[in-house]
């Protein structure tokens, strides 16, 4: 079974609207909507692979990024750990650097379906009045 550790951006301005990326159409979970981010490399602490998919998927430098969630899902084929960052502080405008469609979305606008079911219990929390 393959396992994965997996670090994803939710990059969210201060009119609480978060940018989301397409996934490619021969990947994983083809075509669904995602928070930015990949594979945590040998030897990388998810912070740092955070750092580097974000420069590398969507152009920006990550200023400030605190943990929002982590959670384990379990695929047929695969085992995966998702860490899940609030960055809020960055250098550079998010846009699809490798060609991917990408949007700013409202947080309250944010649909679970459309995003892959490792994501639902993120997003549940993301809609949840700020505090």
């Amino acid at each position: 079974m393959k396992v994965l550790n997996i670090a994803a951006g939710i990059i969210r301005n201060p009119q609480g609207e978060i940018f989301i990326t397409r996934r490619a159409a021969d990947a994983h979970m083809a075509n669904k909507w995602e928070f930015p981010g990949g594979k945590i490399e040998e030897g990388e602490t998810p912070e740092q692979a955070l750092v580097r998919e974000l420069e590398e998927e969507v152009g920006i430098t990550v200023r400030d990024a605190t943990l929002f969630d982590k959670l384990e899902y379990r695929f047929p084929d695969r085992h995966i750990t998702l860490w899940f960052y609030l960055v809020e502080a960055w250098q550079g405008e998010p846009w699809g650097k490798e060609g991917q469609p990408g949007q700013w979305l409202h947080h309250s606008q944010l649909e679970a379906e459309a995003f892959p079911p490792a994501n639902e219990p993120v997003i549940s929390k993301l809609k949840q009045p700020l505090s």
